[in-house]
């Protein structure tokens, strides 16, 4: 086993290899149409948008993709689109066709997050029906519902010093808030070395207070000083691309 330079011996040398579980590229893209946009002439708009999102259907067999507007919650994005694929070369292949567009010369990007699924380490003996983590998948399932919750999210360095069984104990507490709240689907991505967040989360709902008063409660956990960070936060619609791109004007 070769790690940093240094050659270990491999115990397990020789045993089969195991099969290693799906796991899943995640992208938040986030447009802004330029003020120019909205000054082209109707029809020249309309036949845009329909390309951009012809486009973006030609992708649908290779990636798994959800699109939400952001007018009206937001300041500095007008659209998202999420995207789940066991490859990162089609995520780009896609994006790099979006830019080709017409459209895609108006728009600028805000913000952009890319992770990864993993197996979480904090649920061995965690198991909630429906949320991410559960069972040996570490895949992500897209569940659309009416709203999207998403932030960037960071822990402080004290965190990782801290023994494992504290942040299961920690961990654990989180847990005990989150099932009180089985209406929140949660969706983790891990970006460690992929990008500048260390985690990026999704929180899929259709009753928006309800996540608010989970947000609330996770403020009073034990676990809450070893948050570095955790925004920007985005208010999300799931809604069909042509809808997000109409809002936008």
């Amino acid at each position: 086993m070769l790690q940093w330079g240094i050659t270990i011996p491999n115990p397990t040398q020789g045993d089969p290899p195991m099969a290693d579980p799906r796991r899943d590229f995640v992208k938040y893209t986030f447009y802004k149409v330029q003020p120019e946009w909205r000054r082209l002439p109707v029809a020249e708009r309309e036949a845009a948008k329909d390309e951009f999102a012809a486009v973006a259907g030609e992708h649908s067999d290779r990636v798994a993709l959800n699109t939400y507007t952001l007018v009206g919650a937001r300041g500095d994005t007008d659209f998202m689109l999420w995207g789940v694929c066991p490859e990162l070369e089609p995520i780009n292949e896609m994006a790099a066709r979006l830019n080709g567009t017409r459209l895609g010369g108006y728009l600028e990007t805000p913000h952009s997050y890319l992770g990864m699924t993993r197996r979480s380490p904090y649920i061995d003996n965690h198991q909630h029906e429906g949320q991410e983590g559960t069972g040996d998948a570490a895949s992500m399932r897209i569940v659309g519902r009416r709203y999207l919750f998403m932030y960037p999210f960071w822990k402080t360095h004290e965190w990782y010093q801290l023994p494992k069984e504290d942040r299961q104990e920690l961990m654990n507490d989180h847990f005990v808030i989150g099932h009180k709240y089985p209406q929140v689907k949660i969706s983790t991505a891990y970006s460690f070395g992929l990008d500048d967040p260390e985690f990026v989360l999704g929180f899929e709902t259709d009753e928006p207070g309800t996540f608010l008063d989970l947000v609330m409660e996770l403020r009073e956990s034990k676990a809450r000083p070893y948050t570095l960070r955790d925004t920007p936060i985005f208010s999300c619609i799931n809604r069909p691309l042509r809808d997000c791109l109409d809002d936008a004007a």
